[in-house]
């Protein structure tokens, strides 16, 4: 926190100086952006005239339709790359992030729309939640109580975002392949041709080498591949402006629209068919905004307007202006424009940049995968942190396999650019249409700005992307059935996933232990109550889950701490380590039972730092004191027994801390094992050690500091606390089977008995995805009939 404070106090130092490291700072992600965000969008000019020309356009091959198809890059550049994403876009950020699901994540901030089952009033106070301008100004608002109203239209919405995410994932699958495709072709323009089956061979192998160099993560593509792009983007610059030169310097009087004009009145349907083509030249620009969270807005903005816009018109520029000349060299017009001396270089340059561009997308792609799963609608997979230091670098091997594969049977299938463009133009501009509907939204119920407006900024961009999505949709049976298929295969199983687990957390609500129950039950809850900690994991933000009383009608004994434990997400980015936890507790002070909520945002990777239960047993001991010297928090006792919760900060080293916590580095299993009174536990963890030398973890031993004033109930309380933890801890999850009502539909017994199933079989279970230590683990088997 120093370091804010010394910003804050009055300096000597003059504001203009501050101001040059602010700049300095953006300059440098500037430069980083190049080699993370715009690898996709500086390749496009390798595909982007001969998937256009390539058709019913090359019976008007001639130099005004050539000046026409320019003028429609270059305007098509200029309006949605450089008006909509980096002048309107990229001010709509959530907490600095990006993308669809951060749009959608604002949008359930400020109004009712979030279908996730778990959210409560607390949520609302977290810092990253008040983002951006108060909610209260238009609460009374006739079009925002109208879609809170109705369920159905909060699902439309729903789907409309992952249907925005899956066409996404397929951009992941298609860049890889048209790229690669693009880059080697250029071996087909030399003396010694390869034939069709060496250049396919030789991309499958670049393809391969690409995903398999995945899990070595992103976070040293920003300098390692900046300079690449950027000798790439010099390259296309020079290359452009030496064919503008040598072969048509009247291109030049193309940059004014009235040739788009001249273009359709000569080339009529043939040349509307075209713009499948000239959407191409756009691919790529989602990256900007879905990169945010890792860059900030103006050095995006720097890098766009000021290096990859110019040098993108002024390729385009050139190519044309070379095509104007040579209207044969179609099929190969980029490579065909490189002059000679130059080819190898640029050659090299090009494969080396097609492979940072597909990069880029397979990285965009395992994050909306990973906020799909926050978002309770993606099967719980691997999440490997791939960097320590770039915040949301994520790999997930399940995903990047699957990727490779698709991508293989893609190129292999197709074997042409032109039919992979008809699919990955459709891919792009169904994302660009979703966003422009999403944007739309914000500015009316988070911007809080006119409807007028809002309606004037959809009706522009469905415009211009409307026409260039009707012209893809033209194209289906050309390859543009691809990332339809693609996302029908990821929207299904999205959909199951979400319906089959929003029915098991209703199955949890409606059959949640009465309190009443547990109150005539008394402090012991008429069982044993053993020596230890029992954290007890549930979807439940309320209430005491079945699985509970299910456990105790089985094994009449359950330890004499007890700890209720929901890990759940939260629509925002990030939630701080300061708010992660909030705990309450469930019935009085003799029972010894506490409720912990863990949040987390859709950008947080759960570490596995073996630190959890410590940072636990601080949060309650925290709580425990508040509560004795906090009244709003001991009345609670009269009223609600499971009510009031109390946000805790989970930082280390805290002054205020209720207990003293002794660390030795000790090698083992757990601190549950480590702890343990029982013999037969300890003789399991030396040899659990033996074969498991390398994990190191640190033994933590809480003490209670020496305070005459604190009150005998409370150090009696956290006396039992201490004690509880010396026993050990032992995590209990329900293992579930879910199954459909006998009285379901033909249609629910197929999604939940076959589709659930199979998705909940195949994919990592509950305690991996918690990082859950299998040998503290007791598992409780039920039957959901949902």
């Amino acid at each position: 926190m120093e370091p804010e404070s010394g910003i804050s106090t009055p300096s000597r130092n003059p504001p203009p100086q501050l101001s040059w490291v602010n700049l300095s700072r953006n300059l440098i992600l500037a430069y980083q952006s190049l080699g993370v965000v715009y690898g996709d969008l500086s390749t496009s000019p390798l595909y982007v005239y001969t998937s256009t020309f390539i058709g019913k356009l090359q019976n008007h091959n001639n130099e005004e339709v050539i000046f026409g198809a320019f003028s429609l890059i270059f305007w098509t550049l200029t309006l949605i790359p450089l008006l909509k994403y980096v002048f309107i876009l990229l001010s709509a950020d959530d907490n600095g992030e990006g993308g669809t699901f951060a749009l959608y994540s604002l949008l359930c901030r400020h109004a009712k729309f979030s279908l996730l089952p778990n959210q409560q009033a607390a949520d609302e106070e977290l810092t990253a939640y008040k983002y951006g301008p108060s909610s209260q100004v238009v609460a009374s608002s006739p079009l925002k109580r109208f879609l809170e109203k109705h369920k159905r239209l909060r699902t439309a919405l729903l789907v409309v975002v992952l249907l925005g995410a899956c066409m996404v994932i397929g951009d992941g699958v298609l860049t890889p392949a048209i790229s690669v495709l693009s880059s080697v072709s250029g071996l087909q323009v030399t003396e010694e041709k390869l034939t069709d089956g060496e250049l396919l061979l030789l991309a499958c192998v670049i393809l391969v080498g690409l995903f398999a160099l995945q899990h070595c993560g992103t976070h040293r593509v920003a300098f390692l591949f900046a300079p690449i792009v950027i000798i790439w983007l010099i390259s296309i610059f020079a290359i452009g402006l030496y064919n503008t030169i040598h072969w048509n310097p009247a291109i030049v009087r193309a940059l004014s629209p009235h040739y788009i004009v001249k273009f359709f009145r000569e080339t009529g349907k043939d040349g509307w068919i075209s713009l499948g083509g000239i959407l191409l030249s756009i691919t790529g620009t989602e990256a900007m905004f879905a990169d945010l969270g890792h860059f900030t807005a103006l050095s995006i903005r720097l890098a766009f307007a000021f290096i990859i816009y110019p040098c993108l018109v002024v390729q385009y520029m050139g190519q044309a202006a070379f095509l104007s000349k040579h209207p044969n060299c179609i099929r190969y017009s980029f490579y065909d424009s490189i002059p000679e001396p130059v080819f190898w270089p640029v050659f090299v340059v090009a494969t080396l940049a097609t492979i940072v561009g597909s990069q880029a997308v397979i990285t965009a792609t395992f994050s909306i995968i990973k906020q799909c799963h926050a978002l309770g609608c993606f099967p719980r997979v691997k999440v490997v942190h791939t960097s320590k230091h770039i915040y949301g670098q994520i790999y997930i091997p399940e995903i990047n396999w699957i990727l490779m594969i698709l991508t293989l049977a893609i190129t292999i299938g197709f074997q042409d650019t032109t039919l992979i463009g008809n699919a990955y133009g459709l891919a792009c501009m169904m994302v660009m249409f979703i966003t422009t509907f999403l944007m739309a939204l914000v500015i009316v119920f988070v911007w809080q700005k006119s409807v007028v407006l809002a309606a004037v900024f959809l009706i522009f961009f469905w415009f211009i992307e409307g026409v260039y999505l009707s012209a893809a949709l033209i194209k289906v049976p050309q390859g543009g059935w691809v990332p339809f298929v693609l996302s029908f295969i990821f929207m299904i199983v999205m959909y199951v996933w979400h319906y089959g687990t929003r029915k098991k957390y209703n199955y949890d609500l409606h059959n949640k232990v009465s309190l009443k129950w547990l109150l005539g039950l008394g402090p012991s809850l008429g069982i044993v109550r053993v020596p230890g900690i029992g954290l007890i994991y549930s979807e439940l933000a309320t209430g005491v889950p079945a699985i509970f009383s299910h456990f105790v009608t089985n094994l009449p004994a359950f330890h004499k701490v007890l700890v209720f434990v929901c890990v759940k997400s939260v629509p925002v980015p990030s939630v701080s380590p300061e708010e992660r936890f909030l705990i309450g507790r469930i019935c009085p002070r003799p029972y010894r039972m506490y409720r912990c909520i863990v949040r987390y945002g859709y950008k947080d990777i759960q570490r596995d730092d073996g630190d959890f239960e410590n940072q636990l047993i601080q949060s309650i001991a925290e709580f425990i004191q508040m509560e004795a010297v906090e009244p709003q928090f001991s009345s609670s006792e009269s009223a609600s027994f499971d009510g009031r919760m109390a946000v805790i900060s989970t930082r280390t080293g805290q002054s205020s801390s209720s207990l003293i916590a002794n660390e030795q580095e000790v090698f083992g299993v757990s601190d549950s094992i480590q702890s343990s009174k029982s013999l037969t536990l300890q003789s399991i963890g030396s040899v659990y050690d033996d074969e498991n030398p390398q994990i190191r973890r640190r033994q933590v031993r809480f003490q209670l500091p020496s305070n005459p004033g604190m009150d005998p109930a409370v150090r009696e309380e956290l006396m039992d606390l201490i004690q509880a933890k010396e026993a050990g801890v032992a995590y209990i999850m329900g293992h579930s089977y879910v199954k459909a009502r006998r009285s379901s539909s033909y249609l629910k017994k197929l999604v939940i008995d076959m589709g659930y199933s199979f998705l909940r079989k195949n994919c990592r279970g509950p305690a991996v995805a918690l990082n859950i230590p299998h040998i503290s683990l007791i598992e409780v088997g039920m039957i959901y009939y949902v």
